[in-house]
């Protein structure tokens, strides 16, 4: 085989030529495409970053939140408890001073009937005993005073 520099030096020219040209219309615009792809790529990645670890702080405000209201439902809860155990209390005081009132009138109603009643009765024993005093005697007395008679007896033995 031989060997023939002249195509050989050709070859090299030709190459250095076409590597020349390439680096000048192909690589460049080339690899300024592939940088531009590269910076986005960059770009879209912290993108990412930024909204996960955003996302992460929502979730963790919305944890905070749902155990914010849970603990303010509780709480709710717990005042509705207390003022209905307050309330049934009071209630039932209320109920209680109802019922010692009620007895209370009622005790003055029956000293009052008591007292109509004895006033009845001395009345009528007033009038029966003037009936029973004027039998016995046989004797006319009027009426009216001997009916005072008995009422100043009555209130005598009464206020004993």
């Amino acid at each position: 085989m031989d060997f023939v520099w002249e195509s050989t030096v050709f070859a090299i020219i030709a190459f250095l030529l076409l590597f020349w040209l390439l680096s000048k219309y192909a690589f460049g615009p080339l690899f300024a495409v592939m940088e531009k792809r590269r910076d986005l790529i960059r770009e879209q990645m912290n993108t990412a970053e930024t909204s996960r670890q955003a996302a992460e702080q929502q979730m963790e405000e919305q944890k905070a939140a749902l155990q914010q209201a849970r603990k303010e439902a509780h709480e709710i809860i717990e005042q509705a408890r207390t003022t209905s155990t307050k309330q049934a209390d009071e209630i039932v005081q209320s109920a209680k001073s109802e019922a010692t009132r009620l007895k209370d009138d009622a005790l003055k109603d029956i000293e009052s009937e008591k007292n109509k009643a004895i006033a009845a009765l001395r009345s009528e024993v007033g009038g029966i005993s003037v009936k029973i005093a004027s039998k016995i005697i046989e004797k006319q007395v009027d009426e009216k005073s001997q009916e005072q008679l008995v009422d100043k007896y009555l209130k005598e033995v009464g206020s004993k």
